[in-house]
């Protein structure tokens, strides 16, 4: 979440009225994130989250993103669920951005997951997926193998003033994973972004997961190798395979892996790395002038890769597929 796009108090006044919200007590803006520009929304009917979609959004995506959401909510997954204006519709226009008004889920980010966290993560991603089958609605992942050279394309001449030789790395593990890319393996409704800002805690029990705005028919494996990179790594960089032993036995309890998924999660894991070590190059080099927004460390990303690279047998992630106990100690 973001803000780059300012709105003045007559155009959010218009907005409001098309909603039975209430009257409005407070608004401002939340600084997190990359993507759009968000609002916290307090009215006489409670707290609620206000987005204006911003250029890197296609508005053709909008309809499946809170399509989803409102599936999702309907069948017990405790996400956001997009407010309906008077006239039924739950997307407008505000300040020359798509824009749309959700519920507030309350809770807290954790800056240091412990494993039960993680556990508690992985159980939560399995059942959206599985609460994601029957949704009719799909959308290709534009950021997954297919995308990915186009997307270094757009900032490779300039990679190296990150890190000297960080282009070639890049070319080679294009090269790598363009030849050894998993087909086959079970697919359906994925997240693709649950990073530890869009999951919720409350006392340390899961309260809610959010920003469904990459979410994307995809590899249900390759959402759960996102997942082992943003939550199983310490501030350091240095892998925990407690945590991700503690993920995976989550998710394997509610949607098990099969053997073809699980053995392919080291290649899964660095194409996923090589995602999001894409996206924050592209977004380190180019932020918005004035843009309320801090990107993020795109080095963290190839730390990660690097990991992976190293990894030829799942098991070094922490569990035994085969009697689902551990592999190794823990650390």
């Amino acid at each position: 979440m973001a803000v780059y796009t300012d709105i003045r108090d007559d155009q959010l006044e218009a907005w409001l009225d098309r909603y039975d919200l209430g009257g409005l007590h407070a608004f401002k803006g939340i600084a997190e994130g990359v993507e759009n520009s968000n609002f916290l929304l307090t009215t006489d009917n409670g707290s609620f989250i206000l987005t204006l979609y911003e250029k890197r959004v296609d508005p053709a995506d909008l309809p499946f993103f809170l399509g989803l959401m409102e599936h999702l909510a309907a069948r017990g997954i405790n996400c956001p669920r997009p407010v309906r204006m008077r006239s039924g519709a739950f997307l407008g226009s505000l300040a020359g951005r798509p824009a749309a008004v959700v519920t507030y889920l309350d809770g807290v980010s954790v800056r240091r997951p412990s494993p039960a966290h993680c556990r508690q993560v992985g159980d939560a991603l399995a059942a959206m997926h599985l609460a994601g089958e029957d949704f009719t609605l799909a959308r290709t992942n534009a950021l997954s193998l297919q995308g990915w050279r186009p997307l270094f394309e757009k900032s490779g001449t300039r990679a190296d003033e990150i890190e000297i030789g960080l282009a070639d790395l890049i070319t080679d593990e294009l090269d790598h994973l363009e030849t050894c890319w998993p087909s086959g393996l079970p697919a359906g409704v994925i997240h693709a972004d649950l990073f530890r800002d869009n999951v919720f805690f409350l006392k340390d029990e899961l309260s809610g997961i959010f920003d469904f705005y990459f979410a994307c028919n995809d590899l249900f494996a390759y959402d759960v190798a996102i997942c082992m990179n943003a939550w199983c790594f310490e501030p350091d960089w240095s892998f925990n395979v407690t945590k991700a032993r503690a993920l995976l036995e989550g998710y394997s309890a509610r949607r098990p892996l099969s053997a073809e998924e699980f053995n392919a999660l080291p290649v899964l894991c660095r194409g996923s790395a090589l995602r999001f070590l894409l996206t924050r190059l592209y977004d380190w080099l180019n932020v918005p002038p004035g843009a309320l927004v801090t990107p993020h460390d795109p080095r963290e990303y190839l730390a990660k890769l690097r990991f992976h690279q190293g990894i030829t047998d799942a098991g070094a992630y922490g569990l035994d597929l085969a009697d689902n106990s551990v592999s190794g100690e823990a650390d």
